[in-house]
């Protein structure tokens, strides 16, 4: 872990993304304490410009809330989003992933077949689609993401299962009676997990935007304020409120890059030789 922890921290962009992100769910959890008000809740007089009055520093929007606790509670809902959204589809890749690639022949077959099914379907569509079926709330959008983000992390758990299963220390395992549930779970899956956490990392960004995208397109969760819907609402606004876009977008721009960040890191410091080869 030292030698790990040595390695990230040498990555300047990764510390950066690690103090943004840092930074972004501090605001997060404190929303509460920050902001005492509902985000729904009309405070002050309508577009009251950012920086113009120190009790608003974000300014407010054509109806008078306070743009910076809709900030701070959509930041709640957008990570917890993606968060619980990529453990979900992570836990189903893997399960899936590791069966195929474990089993093979026509477990692997049928289970890569139903995985190339869904990747055939743009993300975004199928999202779109199961949200408006389901009904929008945060149940259905976490479900939506993770439903379309689990295939790409089968087939790479599927490869890596693939490779290790040949390994002398599973055919060990095999060879005094291991039960196959014990030798993927014990054997396989920790020396596959530095390829797993990197692509997780990755898969919380894209989450984040799926999400903003939905509530953008108004299959958002009513109850929830989330980035994506201030900026759905304030589109007709545009031109006389700029800011009321700009503000979430910048939010939601820099949780993205400070999760890319942290993943490039997180590639670096778990596989330094492949860093040490792409210089040389």
């Amino acid at each position: 872990m030292s030698g790990f922890a040595r390695r990230f921290l040498r990555n300047t962009g990764a510390v950066a993304g690690l103090m943004i992100l840092a930074a972004i769910l501090v605001v997060a959890l404190a929303a509460p304490l920050l902001f005492p008000d509902s985000p729904w809740m009309m405070v002050a007089d309508p577009l009251i410009l950012p920086f113009q009055d120190g009790q608003y520093p974000f300014g407010t929007d054509m109806l008078g809330r306070d743009i910076g606790a809709g900030l701070a509670y959509g930041a709640r809902v957008s990570l917890m989003i993606g968060a619980v959204s990529t453990a979900v589809a992570v836990l189903a890749g893997i399960a899936i992933g590791a069966a195929a690639g474990y089993h093979g022949g026509w477990v692997d077959d049928l289970l890569m077949r139903v995985t190339e099914f869904f990747q055939t379907i743009p993300q975004l569509a199928m999202a779109v689609v199961l949200v408006a079926i389901l009904t929008p709330s945060i149940g259905s959008i976490v479900a939506a993401i993770a439903i379309v983000s689990w295939p790409p992390v089968a087939r790479l758990v599927r490869g890596e299962f693939l490779t290790l299963r040949e390994r002398e220390f599973v055919q060990a395992a095999v060879v005094i009676g291991q039960h196959p549930g014990r030798i993927m779970l014990t054997q396989i899956l920790p020396n596959a997990m530095s390829p797993i956490i990197i692509t997780a990392s990755l898969m919380v960004a894209t989450a984040i935007l799926t999400e903003s995208a939905l509530s953008f397109l108004g299959l958002g969760d009513r109850n929830m304020m989330s980035w994506g819907f201030m900026i759905g609402a304030s589109r007709t606004m545009l031109r006389e409120a700029p800011w009321m876009s700009l503000m979430p977008g910048v939010a939601i721009l820099l949780t993205v890059l400070a999760i890319n960040l942290i993943g490039e890191g997180l590639n670096d410091a778990l596989n330094p030789q492949l860093r040490h080869r792409g210089e040389d």
